[in-house]
């Protein structure tokens, strides 16, 4: 027992759980290929011979928005990403990062300005003074800015 190591500590939850694939959704997230994504199409199959009906799913990466698909029998289960969305108040953009204001007044840093159209908004509504809001989506360990918000 000596020579366990406790230094680090989290609560141990999954960052995926269980679904079965029957009771998976369009719209709902679920893990294709290693990677969060968003179902965009699914088809059910009729029982072959062998017994089982096929969920072919269709889904786009949550962050990358590149096209995954999956073949799965009905019965088998597929993890499903826990996937959280949280807005924060823009207060600065600097050095491609952007420092961010959440409901209790933490601050953060540490996420990028978003590449592409998205970024380019963020910053010209930054230097125009404008207040706004970004809608940061995180699953898996993984954080990006998604989009935008009038300041209410």
């Amino acid at each position: 027992m000596a020579d366990d190591d406790f230094t680090t500590g989290d609560s141990g939850a999954s960052s995926t759980y269980p679904m079965q694939c029957s009771s998976l959704r369009k719209n709902g997230y679920v893990m294709l290929k290693g990677r969060p994504c968003k179902i965009v199409d699914m088809s059910t199959s009729k029982t072959g011979k062998h017994g089982h009906a096929k969920v072919h799913l269709t889904g786009l990466d949550l962050f990358t928005q590149k096209k995954y698909e999956d073949i799965c029998p009905s019965t088998h289960n597929m993890d499903v990403p826990n996937v959280t969305r949280k807005d924060y108040q823009v207060i600065g953009v600097s050095d491609g990062f952007l420092s961010l204001l959440d409901d209790g007044g933490v601050t953060r840093e540490d996420l990028k300005v978003p590449d592409g159209d998205l970024g380019k908004e963020i910053e010209k509504k930054f230097n125009n003074g404008e207040e706004f809001m970004v809608s940061v989506m995180k699953a898996l360990d993984e954080e990006h800015v998604i989009g935008t918000k009038v300041f209410s």
